[in-house]
């Protein structure tokens, strides 16, 4: 019988972090092949939210996507590490702006 996890979103985080995502990748795989079963909560789809919303706007090709969630969203790390994502999966850099960034104040 497969082992049972539950992995909550770090684990899926650390799949694009240096320093965690040589084993967080082979869980994720091990989740994939059946070899494990991944337990999730409704409180890790709501964690995932954020990430939704990126994924979301570069899937619909939108020119930029606005936040003023400066934790998970507007943050040029994570920026980095969702057009790191986009380009490896053959999508384009996705542009994150506050909404004063992109309004004119003329």
């Amino acid at each position: 019988m497969a082992t049972r996890i539950y992995a909550d979103t770090s684990v899926v985080g650390g799949c694009e972090d240096e320093e965690f995502a040589e084993r967080s990748v082979r869980l994720m795989e091990g989740f994939v092949r059946g070899e494990l079963i991944l337990v999730l909560s409704s409180l890790m789809v709501q964690e995932l939210a954020d990430a939704r919303h990126i994924a979301i706007a570069t899937i619909g090709r939108v020119d930029v996507l606005v936040s003023w969630n400066f934790k998970h969203i507007v943050n040029l790390q994570r920026i980095h590490g969702y057009n790191s994502v986009n380009l490896r999966q053959g999508y384009p850099m996705i542009e994150i702006r506050t909404p004063r960034e992109v309004l004119s104040d003329e």
